[in-house]
């Protein structure tokens, strides 16, 4: 398929919609998940903050690319893929600590305050509650959801790369017939 063909069907206003809407769903499933008790832990709520960002920015570029404003669709474009190119990255990162390929952040082990008598030490191990960063809660269809994170990322990247693409492209010169010959 040529890019022609596929900036016929594909319009920068469309490719912000499906972003918006796809990173919407992601988000709402992340709160789903945790309604029905699936605490996240520290790095699947740092994972969230490029959807936050992205929500609002891709919602800011179906506006823009809808009023035909395709310099700042373009800047709108740009800014989305570098959120969800970190966002691929960090969910990356997320899904190695789970692998054991490195460890996670301290965040991820909890902590305790120095404890001034062995009772409060028992408090505290009580009413700490600590989410593993290294250790998968639920898989959906065999992948944790920080692969499924870095993988959604990763779409929304290279869709916001292409909307920049076909924001940026110059109409084609049309095609002139050519004119009868005089002999």
């Amino acid at each position: 398929m040529s890019f022609e063909r596929i900036a016929g069907v594909l319009t920068p206003f469309r490719i912000a919609l499906v972003i918006l809407i796809v990173a919407a769903a992601t988000i709402v499933g992340a709160w789903i998940f945790e309604a029905l008790g699936y605490v996240p832990c520290e790095l699947c709520l740092k994972e969230r903050i490029p959807y936050y960002v992205g929500i609002a920015l891709a919602a800011l570029a179906v506006a823009l690319a809808g009023a035909g404003q395709k310099n700042w669709t373009a800047a709108a474009f740009a800014g989305l893929f570098l959120i969800f190119s970190a966002g691929t990255v960090f969910g990356f990162y997320h899904s190695g600590v789970e692998f054991g390929f490195w460890p996670g952040p301290t965040d991820c082990t909890g902590t305790l305050d120095h404890a001034g008598s062995v009772g409060d030490f028992m408090k505290q191990l009580q009413t700490v509650k600590v989410v593993r960063c290294d250790a998968v809660s639920l898989r959906v269809f065999g992948l944790s959801l920080a692969v499924w994170n870095a993988a959604i990322s990763a779409v929304l990247a290279a869709l916001s790369a292409l909307g920049f693409a076909l924001t940026r492209r110059r109409p084609a010169a049309p095609v002139r017939a050519a004119s009868p010959s005089r002999s």
